[in-house]
């Protein structure tokens, strides 16, 4: 009996925009957002979803909801898909952060597996925080098909985990466009295969927005 997750970036919000670190800071989406997530509506209309969970914050709460409301379904909110705490550096520029801290610039960059912001959550417990909580929610859904709205530094340390087997590889694995999809499956054991990663296939062209390779989202 298998179990699948669909595991869905956020659409465009506000500090993607902005190119800030957003985090934990809870920005709106924005116009450009909104139409994704009528295309992404639109992908899993066809799909049948037996839940639909979601981080906390708004952006990944609207995501989740251009999913499940057409289902008739409720999002249920778990703090463990909650995007990385950044600490003093939260709702700051990129281009302040790396002009202020240079460490935090070379990590982010170069070593990210090493990153953490005085007052914020490290990588390695991002990697590990992610990884525990999808395998629960697998658990508690054993043979069924479950919808997940989080982040894309989120997505990025899961996506590293299932393909990698290291967060020493972190800088291997790409960040995921707003509202791609990647679907993992579950054997009866929860050994985890990934069927498609990152995927936009929903997104006419003028509906994607870059991510570059230094956000947080």
């Amino acid at each position: 009996m298998e179990t699948t997750l669909y595991i869905v970036r956020h659409c465009e919000a506000q500090g993607n925009l902005k190119r800030i670190f957003q985090g934990l800071t809870d920005l709106d989406i924005t116009e450009a957002g909104q139409k994704q997530l009528e295309k992404l509506s639109q992908r899993f209309s066809g799909i049948k979803i037996d839940a639909v969970y979601s981080s906390p914050l708004l952006r990944a709460q609207k995501t989740a909801l251009a999913i499940a409301e057409p289902k008739g379904l409720k999002v249920i909110e778990d703090q463990g898909f909650i995007e990385l705490n950044g600490g003093v550096i939260e709702g700051m520029s990129f281009a302040d952060i790396f002009t202020k801290y240079p460490k935090i610039e070379d990590d982010w960059l170069n070593n990210p597996q090493n990153f953490c912001a005085p007052n914020g959550e490290s990588m390695r417990q991002v990697y590990e925080r992610i990884w525990l909580t999808v395998l629960k929610i697998a658990q508690q859904n054993k043979g069924k098909t479950v919808a997940v709205a989080t982040h894309g530094g989120a997505i990025r340390n899961l996506i590293c985990r299932i393909t990698k087997g290291s967060i020493e590889k972190l800088n291997d694995v790409g960040w995921s466009e707003n509202t791609a999809v990647s679907k993992l499956v579950f054997d009866n054991d929860f050994n985890v295969k990934a069927e498609f990663i990152n995927d936009i296939s929903h997104l006419p062209s003028g509906f994607i927005s870059v991510a570059a390779m230094m956000e947080v989202e």
